[in-house]
């Protein structure tokens, strides 16, 4: 299993923006092949932190996922609402108990 954790930081008068672009994003992603879960949170600490949480079957399917031109879209878009880069970090996990 792959999981994918991210973040940005949003400019304020970008906020409401960034969370219907990340609902859609969301919303589209959990459709697609391999996606076995897909996120978006606000964090309750900093509103204009928005925390993304992935999981996907395996690294065939992350790697279609970032290949949808809709996803590199989203991205590019998001970064440009941010008021620094996205962070994105990618993790092989096993699961060892359930």
């Amino acid at each position: 299993m792959i999981i994918v954790t991210g973040s940005v930081v949003l400019k304020e008068e970008n906020l409401e923006q960034a969370l219907a672009l990340s609902l859609e994003h969301v919303r589209r992603s959990r459709a697609e092949a391999g996606c076995l879960a897909h996120a978006v949170h606000q964090d309750v600490e900093n509103p204009l932190r928005l925390v993304f949480v992935e999981e996907w079957a395996d690294q065939a399917a992350l790697a279609a996922h970032f290949a949808v031109p809709a996803s590199r879209a989203f991205a590019k878009v998001l970064g440009t609402l941010a008021v620094e880069p996205p962070r994105l970090q990618v993790f092989e996990a096993q699961r060892t108990i359930g």
